[in-house]
């Protein structure tokens, strides 16, 4: 929205005008602009300009112009876009549920915006199409709206919780002020203990002019924040606990203030429930925040576990500097024991790494030159020589947290369905109020009982459970699938998972390790596999082909010493010819070394073709001496996930490009009985929509290959070591690459389900015993108030049981 516009939201009346700059996108050159340009000018009461340079269309709608909306579905008819912009907001000033639900109500009016408000972390997240409307202007609408907004592009998190330990004190104080106004009224209330039964009266202990005097303050300064907070509810169209707290307290306040003044000692006050209904609300608000702060606990934890400096190479020396210096090609170093501060790739020395902060596996990873570090992992023993890749917020740490609190924001359906309870909860709660006021003074003809359980009405009636049930179970739950290794980027995503009913899983990367390996090796008679070997991988250790890596590597772990080559030969995708150890050595397959005069003999070969293995032969000065069988080896956790995820109910079907004979070996190594083998990128996606009419699917890849059916499921999940398009893709990103990352996020999943139901329940029983308990007059106000802190309080502490999950779990 431009500077002639009303950043509150309405257009500004000085000017009939509006101006809107655009962001397009898709346009490839001039004459790109030159169309858009003319698409735009022939809508009526448009005048445009677009600047190719800029990639902005600048809008000039007079009055009889049509809605941002049109001109935006006029750029994108004409091929391009105008890319949406997100905002992060940090909100204050929301007492609950009701306030999250009215700001994002707000939100939403405005023209483009997409806002989801979450109560229990007090952020917003907000969508909208720049040139339409601007972050002025949403903050604006927040602030009309009777709250605050503060953006956030990248969160500065020790200001926020300085800010919230500051304002944590300062309620903390008011409790305090609020209880020992509120401590002499419990001798009132002990004096109730001697009320005549008969009539109902209960004797004045305190004179009602001290009781005045020690409400009064409670009541108006200490509860000015209800008065504010109903004023703005009611201002903006909405009702929220504050209008209930408020309505109620000043209705017994009043009542006393008018029969003291009035002198009508035939009457009762009731000083000691409004005074004692605030001080319980207080204390319940701070209980429930420091319950809420120990919910994004994971994500505090992970944060603190990065160095706030890093050792670097500056002109030869160590220097220690601060790691907000360290920027993209830094070389640093790593001493035994120091934590990694940012990302990047090991240059020299070995070592190994605890990345259990970030896979949740205990075991430590080897260290090597062309391995990555990350950030908050800790070094093992040795020195390891860096140069960073990731800063900032572009370490995989930093996008661990941003997805981790995008999910956070989500609402699932679940969630959705509770926020249009809750609209409507308060104004039910005020009629049932006026009903119980209204039947309690026509059929008991006293005005104090109707008063009195009116009042009660108002302030057992509380829709903060309700708001909390959903928001504070997901917020811990997706802190500890982080600490799991388990990035979940919606809400909606983790809703789903537990009720995926076939599962569909990639071969390669997934079920694989993704690399080949030898498998098998035949050898002729008379010969020792490690002499074999030797030779092999002597000629093959100047090769980058992954089959070469494979021999060397098998090479190694048989302990063998490798002689250097001399005149190597290499015939692409064929073989190699060389001189190893004074011997002429042939490695290929099989065509290469026939042609090489070293047919490979069918007793060797032939069991290695059954088996589905690529055979790589081996000859020396123009003798057979073996053959190696190379394929990509079923990771060593995936029979066993297999087997957990078929134990949790799911229907497990693999789907691969490779040859219907490898895809056979792996599928029965694994225990997956059903299996489709050569089925391109484009057949996986259709493959996964086909098996969508037998329940939920699942999809887990690796792959650029595997995007289409990752978008195509209903719940997707990609391993951490895939490719970024398929990351991009999923719903779910695991950061260890292993299938058992999928289990433990259904079991998470499930967890934190069971956990929304039971918050739910406990939210909707409460309402329902409780409103009826305090309209037939069961229930003293002060009573009620306890019981509505507690509720509150309750359902966030049921929500922190979840910490107790652990991955490994079968459900």
């Amino acid at each position: 929205m431009s500077a002639t516009s009303d950043p509150g939201g309405e257009w500004n009346t000085v000017s009939q005008d509006v101006r809107y700059d655009f962001s397009v996108s898709g346009m490839t050159c001039a004459a790109c602009a030159a169309r858009l340009e003319k698409v735009l000018n022939r809508l009526p009461g448009v005048e445009a300009t677009v600047n190719f340079g800029t990639g902005k269309a600048r809008v000039m709608a007079l009055p009889d112009a049509p809605p941002a909306a049109d001109m935006v579905a006029a750029i994108r008819k004409a091929g391009f876009d105008v890319p949406p912009g997100a905002l992060d907001l940090t909100l204050a000033g929301m007492s609950c549920a009701a306030c999250a639900a009215r700001i994002e109500k707000v939100l939403n009016r405005l023209p483009s915006v997409e806002a989801s408000v979450n109560f229990a972390a007090e952020t917003a997240r907000v969508r909208y199409t720049p040139g339409v409307v601007e972050p002025a202007a949403i903050v604006a609408a927040v602030a009309k709206a009777g709250f605050t907004a503060t953006p956030v592009a990248v969160r500065d998190r020790e200001a926020d919780k300085a800010r919230k330990a500051s304002e944590a004190a300062a309620e903390l104080r008011l409790f305090w002020l609020s209880a020992g106004l509120s401590l002499p009224f419990l001798i009132q209330m002990v004096g109730m203990l001697g009320a005549d039964t008969a009539s109902g009266h209960h004797a004045d202990l305190l004179p009602r002019w001290l009781q005045c005097l020690l409400a009064t303050p409670v009541q108006f300064w200490i509860g000015r924040r209800f008065y504010s907070g109903a004023w703005s509810s009611l201002r903006g169209g909405g009702a929220n606990m504050d209008v209930l707290v408020a309505l109620g307290t000043s209705v017994a306040y009043f009542f006393s203030l008018a029969v003291v003044l009035l002198e009508r000692h035939d009457l009762h006050v009731y000083f000691e429930a409004s005074a004692s209904i605030i001080t319980l609300v207080l204390l319940g608000k701070l209980l429930e925040a420091r319950a809420r702060a120990r919910t994004s606990a994971a994500i505090e934890a992970l944060l603190r576990l990065q160095p706030p400096t890093a050792w670097v190479e500056q002109a030869g020396q160590l220097v220690e500097v601060p790691v907000e210096q360290v920027v993209v090609g830094t070389l640093f170093v790593l001493r035994p024991g120091d934590a990694v501060p940012v990302d990047g790739d090991v240059l020299e020395g070995e070592s190994s790494a605890d990345e259990a902060m970030l896979t949740g596996e205990s075991i430590p990873v080897v260290k090597a030159p062309g391995d990555q570090v990350f950030a908050a992992t800790v070094n093992g023993d040795g020195v390891l020589r860096c140069r960073a890749t990731g800063v900032g917020t572009e370490t995989l740490l930093a996008g661990i947290v941003r997805l981790v609190e995008q999910a956070q924001g989500g609402k699932p359906a679940v969630q959705r369905l509770a926020d249009r309870v809750a609209a409507i909860f308060v104004p039910a709660v005020v009629g049932i109020a006026l009903v119980t006021f209204l039947g309690w003074w026509w059929f008991g003809g006293e005005l104090a009982p109707a008063l009195v359980n009116a009042v009660a009405v108002l302030v057992i009636a509380c829709p903060c459970a309700l708001g909390l049930a959903t928001p504070t179970a997901v917020m811990v739950g997706t802190g500890q699938g982080a600490r799991a290794g388990i990035l979940v980027k919606n809400a909606e995503a983790l809703e789903l998972a537990e009720k995926i009913k076939v599962l569909v899983v990639d071969k390669t990367g997934t079920l694989t390790e993704g690399r080949p390996a030898v498998l098998d090796a035949r050898m002729a008679a008379g010969v020792v596999r490690e002499d074999c070997l030797a030779l092999a991988a002597g000629l093959e250790q100047t090769s980058h082909h992954p089959l070469a890596r494979a021999v060397v590597a098998a090479a190694q772990d048989a302990g063998v010493v490798l002689s250097l080559p001399e005149a190597v030969q290499a015939v692409s995708g064929k073989g190699v010819t060389g001189r190893v150890g004074g011997r002429m050595v042939v490695v290929g397959s099989p065509d290469f070394l026939a042609a090489q005069g070293s047919p490979l003999p069918a007793d060797l070969l032939e069991p290695l073709l059954a088996a589905a293995l690529t055979p790589v032969g081996v000859a020396a000065d123009g003798k057979v001496l073996g053959v190696l069988g190379l394929a990509d080896p079923l990771r060593a956790t995936s029979k066993a996930a297999v087997t957990r995820l078929q134990g949790l109910g799911l229907r497990v079907v693999m789907l691969t490009g490779d040859h219907p004979a490898v895809a056979a070996r792996i599928a029965a190594e694994a225990g997956i009985t059903e299996f489709r083998a050569q089925v391109m990128p484009e057949g996986k996606a259709e493959a996964v929509a086909a098996l969508r009419g037998e329940g939920l699917v699942g999809m887990v890849g690796d792959g650029i290959n595997d995007a289409p059916a990752l978008a195509a499921a209903d719940v997707s999940f990609a391993v951490g070591a895939g490719s970024d398009v398929a990351i991009e893709a999923a719903d779910l990103t695991l950061v260890r690459n292993d299938l058992a990352g999928v289990a433990d996020a259904i079991s998470l999943s499930r967890a934190t389900l069971g956990k929304i139901r039971q918050n739910l329940f406990f939210a909707f029983i409460y309402n329902i015993l409780g409103i009826p308990a305090a309209a037939f007059g069961l229930l003293n106000p002060v009573i009620a108030g306890a019981a509505m802190a507690l509720s509150s309080v309750s359902v966030v502490s049921n929500s922190l049981l979840l910490r107790r999950w652990r991955p490994g779990k079968s459900d």
